[in-house]
Order: C-alpha cells, then sequence, then structure tokens
C-alpha cells in the first residue's frame, strides 16, 4: 500500500502532509502532536468533519474498515461492552471463534465472560482475534501495548509478529514507543509536525539515526521517558 500524498487541514492550516509506503510492517513513530494519530484517523475515515483531508492512496485492496481494513486501538475497552459476553461480540459463527481465540492463546471459557473481568492482556488478545476475524489485508494498531505491563507487551508482540507471518497482513503500527515495535516492525517513519524527518529500514534507523530529532526520540524511548520538545 503506497500513500503518495496525505494532507489533513483544519481552515487555512497544514496539520500533515506526509507519504509512505507499508510493504509489510512499517511503525509510524513521533511525540505526542506530531500527527501520527491524525494519520491514523484519516485511514480509518473518522476525522472530524471540520478537517479537509486530501489523499492519493495506490492499493490493491479497498481501504475499507470491516472488510479489508482492521483497526486495534491503544484500549480495548472502547470496543467492547461491558455488559455483553464476549463470544456475543464476534460477527462470526462459534466454531470460527473458538478457532480464533486458539491462535491468540486464549481459553474458550473465557467466551462466557464479560470485559471487565478479563486482564488487559486478555482483552488486548480479544481485540487481535476480533480483527483477524475479517480476514483483512491491512491491520492498523494505535499504541495497543501502551497501558501493558513489560511481560505481557512483549507476549503481544511476539503474538503480532507470528500472526502476521501466518495470516500475511500489512502492518501499520502507530506509536510512539519505538523499544516495542522495534524487533515487529521492518521500517520506520518519524514524524515531526506532521511531516516525515527520517524513514527506512527499522534496524538502520535504530542504530544509525541521521536526524537530530530521530537520535533524541530514541535516546528517550530506550530511557522509558517520552521526548518533548
Amino acid at each position: 500500500m503506497n500513500i503518495k500524498k496525505l494532507s489533513i487541514k483544519y481552515k487555512e492550516k497544514l496539520f500533515v502532509d506526509i507519504s509512505f509506503e507499508v510493504k509489510h510492517s512499517l511503525a509510524l513513530v513521533g511525540q505526542s502532536g506530531s500527527g501520527k494519530s491524525l494519520t491514523l484517523k484519516a485511514l480509518l475515515g473518522m476525522l472530524p468533519s471540520s478537517m479537509s483531508l486530501e489523499e492519493e492512496i495506490e492499493s490493491s485492496f479497498t481501504l475499507k474498515v470491516g472488510k479489508s481494513v482492521a483497526f486495534i486501538p491503544q484500549n480495548p475497552f472502547t470496543a467492547l461492552s461491558p455488559l455483553t459476553k464476549i463470544k456475543r461480540q464476534f460477527f462470526v459463527n462459534e466454531l470460527r471463534v473458538k478457532e480464533l481465540f486458539k491462535e491468540v492463546g486464549l481459553q474458550e471459557e473465557l467466551l462466557e465472560r464479560y470485559a471487565p473481568e478479563l486482564s488487559g492482556g486478555q482483552l488486548q488478545r480479544v481485540i487481535i482475534a476480533m480483527a483477524l476475524s475479517s480476514k483483512p489485508k491491512l491491520l492498523l494498531l494505535d499504541e495497543p501495548t501502551t497501558a501493558l505491563d513489560p511481560e505481557t507487551r512483549e507476549h503481544i508482540i511476539a503474538l503480532l509478529k507470528r500472526l502476521q507471518a501466518q495470516e500475511n497482513f500489512l502492518m501499520l503500527f502507530v506509536t510512539h514507543d519505538i523499544a516495542s515495535v522495534e524487533h515487529l516492525c521492518q521500517e520506520i517513519c518519524v514524524l515531526k509536525e506532521g511531516r516525515v524527518v527520517e524513514s527506512g529500514a527499522m534496524q538502520s534507523v535504530v542504530q544509525n539515526p541521521q536526524e537530530a530529532y530521530t537520535k533524541k526520540l530514541i535516546q528517550a524511548n530506550f530511557a522509558n521517558r517520552e521526548f518533548r520538545q
């Protein structure tokens, strides 16, 4: 999927003006306010009506959420009803749900529970199972490991890596946490004030960043603190 142009404006102010390509797995990173969340909302068709969008996308599939595109949010509670059993929140048959639960490493008994009864890691696996149920061509992720403890975060990252290899979907992972995606995504795109300041192979950029902004972002990230200018 090649994003040749994606521009987001509010009135006359240009907030995002970028281009990038998702060949396999791409991490879109940047500090708060860099434009990564707006970019994700644009791809999801969730921009506020007050903002204008100009885009040119080259893709072998239609960007439609629920069909070829699946989304995993930062907080799984926003995607799940707390008053409905987990098994009734899927739009595929029960046999398929059980298969999906097995794929993401969840016990079938959890299907009879409600969202508040599950841990953060279990909930995120439920959301991943839901995303896979549509057999997506593209998986969009909005910092899905931010609220998880380090051990659970590693398990979720390993799960995503295995599932991508198995299901062969494209992955766009939006995050400020480079450390969490260093061994998941093949490529990285660094945003600053709505512009791409550096991009390339993940290991190349992490080990030898060319831009001062990227260097500070990486240093702060691996020191477990968020970089803000």
